[in-house]
């Protein structure tokens, strides 16, 4: 399967989640690249999951994608030049970068598994109000 099989549109979260775990099926062995990709670790599934049902209730689901290391990136794309993204993985740390424009950034932060951070749902916020992003370089 090809890397861009592996990408998912953004729906409402209940068929969001299906497609993560049908992510999780098409990229679940190693070489789903058809190089040298690590299979999607089900922890990593499992901690995108548990991220996308504690997003607020009426914001949008992400784009779910499968990464060569076995991570799942969590994407919101407003267009090409304003993009927030998450890459989970097994572990509670989520990095995240996004692009606004010309202001650009990334950072790591812990998830719990149920409240996700101030500082990443800001930044998601920003990114789809067509505002700023909460994030300025330090």
């Amino acid at each position: 399967m090809s890397e861009s099989e592996c990408k998912r549109a953004e729906l409402p979260i209940e068929e969001a989640i299906a497609n993560l775990w049908a992510l999780a099926t098409d990229c679940g062995e190693a070489g789903w690249d058809g190089v040298n990709a690590a299979a999607i670790d089900r922890s990593a599934i499992l901690n995108a999951q548990k991220f996308a049902l504690s997003l607020p209730a009426g914001f949008p689901a992400p784009e779910f994608s499968a990464e060569p290391d076995g991570s799942v990136a969590l994407d919101w794309i407003e267009s090409r030049n304003r993009i927030f993204s998450i890459s989970i993985s097994a572990g509670s740390q989520l990095a995240y970068a996004w692009l606004d424009g010309s202001d650009k950034g990334h950072g790591v932060a812990q998830f719990d598994g149920e409240k996700i951070p101030v500082r990443v749902l800001e930044g998601i916020r920003g990114i789809l109000s067509n505002g700023d992003t909460a994030f300025k370089h330090t």
